[in-house]
């Protein structure tokens, strides 16, 4: 498994309307995808994702292959976290638990460009 670098972070957002608008203050930058579901920034090349839904900060290592990563990663030891899942425009993510507790997410994008 080759990782890309990382990608994304995501943060918990339970005031979603609220923290885009300390992010936008913050960090000067509008966001480029704006539901009631995710927020998305591109902040320097790197995804920055506010989502109401989300109970921890999670951030995704770019993979070309999800599904052999995911693979991988089991052999290794790590353990299924959140199995991997389309959220649009053909990204996948996906999340397991390193041996030592820690969320270690992936994301297949398709739009990435390096």
């Amino acid at each position: 498994m080759k990782l890309l670098g990382l990608r994304t972070v995501i943060y918990p957002a339970a005031d979603l309307a609220a923290t885009k608008q300390w992010y936008i203050q913050t960090t000067g930058v509008q966001p480029y995808f704006d539901e009631s579901f995710y927020v998305g920034f591109n902040i320097g090349g790197y995804e920055l994702g506010l989502d109401p839904n989300a109970s921890q900060t999670t951030t995704y290592w770019g993979v070309e292959n999800i599904e052999l990563a995911w693979e991988y990663l089991l052999g290794t030891g790590a353990t299924a976290d959140e199995e991997i899942q389309e959220v649009g425009g053909g990204i996948k993510v996906a999340t397991v638990k390193d041996p030592f507790g820690n969320v270690f997410g992936i994301i297949e994008n398709p739009h990435f460009v390096i």
